[in-house]
């Protein structure tokens, strides 16, 4: 799924495993109700099946709900198992994702944030 998504978009992962068979209202409504957000909000919502070879994307385009749907022909998404209902990933974090790589990579280099001098 390497399209282009607007640079500012938000992207969520939805840990563990969901059912393939929900579609568009079922994915959204599992959005609002088990995630509490908005799945009307510029954002891109993931979802993998148990098999981890599946996943779903949900996008609110404005005038309707883009679903996305693709399946492996070999491998697996290093999808995280944590007990987090949902999370917020960056567009790194999504490509690595998609690459076969974990989200959380040990030895990349993490930015550093309010760090003072003196």
């Amino acid at each position: 799924m390497l399209i282009q998504f607007p640079k500012d978009i938000r992207i969520y992962i939805a840990c563990g495993h969901t059912d393939m068979r929900k579609q568009i209202d079922g994915l959204a409504a599992m959005v609002q109700t088990n995630f509490h957000l908005d799945p009307f909000q510029r954002a891109l919502f993931l979802f993998c099946g148990r098999k981890r070879d599946r996943m779903k994307a949900l996008y609110w385009e404005g005038d309707g709900f883009l679903l996305l749907y693709k399946r492996l022909e070999s491998g697996s998404y290093r999808w995280p198992r944590t007990s987090e209902d949902v999370r917020e990933i960056t567009s790194q974090q999504y490509r690595w994702l998609l690459e076969g790589l974990s989200i959380d990579q040990k030895k990349a280099i993490k930015k550093v944030k309010n760090k003072r001098i003196v």
